[in-house]
């Protein structure tokens, strides 16, 4: 636990530059058009709230007690009211289809069994909810090799974070929810094992 809580510490001052280079822009695009009740599912410090501009209620489930201290003081950034849960993406303590969006940003990589962290989602969702994700995921060839090698200690040291899950795969690999828009980017330079990323739109079937 003093490993996460160093790591919460940093964090926002850790991804500031690439907030201000790309990550921003992407929440924003990802975000700012989700309306109705959202769930932000492993909300980190709250780097969504200020996107999710058009929600009218946004829940946010945060399991790290270090990372939901510094999520408390952020709820004023949203143009919604904030609900702050504990609760790990794995088991949410909401009824069926109680959202009308559902909202993964950097966090499949951390949670313990992303299969049921999306079933999850789904059974969260209405039909036709929106499910959005932007994450990091598994590289290619020489990259998802040195990924490999490197996941032990990186997810000691990162919270929980593998650099080599496919999170894509997974999401494909479901049937519960039909993919809308799908882009594979790097914005990062390639050494970053935090890299590439996508930015996904699916709805729930």
């Amino acid at each position: 636990m003093r490993a996460h809580r160093l790591f919460a510490a940093c964090y926002d001052r850790m991804n500031d530059a690439a907030e201000r280079r790309f990550l921003g822009r992407r929440r924003h695009d990802l975000l700012h058009g989700l309306t109705g009740t959202v769930l932000d599912v492993g909300a980190g410090t709250g780097a969504n709230l200020q996107h999710l501009r058009a929600a009218e209620r946004i829940v946010a489930t945060e399991p790290d007690p270090a990372m939901r201290r510094r999520l408390e003081r952020r709820t004023g950034e949203a143009a919604a009211p904030v609900e702050i849960r504990d609760a790990p993406a794995e088991s949410l303590p909401f009824p069926d289809g109680s959202f009308d969006a559902v909202v993964f940003t950097l966090v499949l990589c951390t949670v313990a069994d992303p299969d049921a962290a999306l079933a999850e989602a789904r059974r969260v969702l209405r039909r036709d909810g929106t499910l959005v994700l932007l994450e990091h995921v598994r590289g290619d060839e020489r990259l998802a090799r040195v990924q490999d090698r490197i996941t032990p200690l990186w997810k000691r040291v990162g919270a929980g974070c593998h650099p080599n899950r496919d999170s894509l795969a997974t999401l494909r690999r479901r049937d519960e929810f039909t993919l809308d828009s799908v882009e594979e980017f790097a914005e990062l330079p390639r050494w970053v094992p935090a890299s590439p990323m996508i930015q996904v739109t699916a709805h729930a079937r």
